[in-house]
């Protein structure tokens, strides 16, 4: 088995099919996606394939150490000109092939008036 994470973009990678940001969905819309996302790590959890996931916020902040005795140095702005992670799903597969599979059913969630929205998410092994 190996773990991969499959990463879920706010922007940064190819657009997707139905590229229209959430803000823009009716609430009906956001329910049915995030029920998808559940349903599909529920079937995930019942195969023993699911590992963590976790979805962010599209607010953060670049923090960095400025030394002893110092506070930390925060730099919101860079966030705008940054790939912003929307989230995340670990899996734990027999292959790179489940993997891909697993990422491409996942790119078919719903959207905007429930169409699939066909995102690329970004697939990477986990190490160790």
């Amino acid at each position: 088995m190996a773990k991969y994470v499959m990463i879920k973009h706010y922007r940064g990678a190819p657009a997707g099919v139905n590229d229209v940001p959430m803000d823009q969905w009716s609430k009906s819309d956001v329910a049915d996606h995030m029920q998808y996302m559940e349903d599909f790590a529920d079937r995930l959890r019942d195969s023993g394939e699911f590992v963590d996931s976790l979805a962010l916020s599209s607010e953060g902040t670049f923090v960095r150490y400025d030394g002893e005795g110092r506070a930390p140095l925060t730099d919101s702005a860079a966030l705008d000109a940054k790939d912003l992670v929307a989230g995340w799903m670990i899996i734990d597969v027999a292959s790179r092939e489940r993997a891909e599979e697993l990422a491409a059913e996942l790119s078919a969630e719903p959207g905007k008036d429930g169409k699939p929205i066909h995102e690329w998410l970004e697939l990477r092994p986990v190490l160790g």
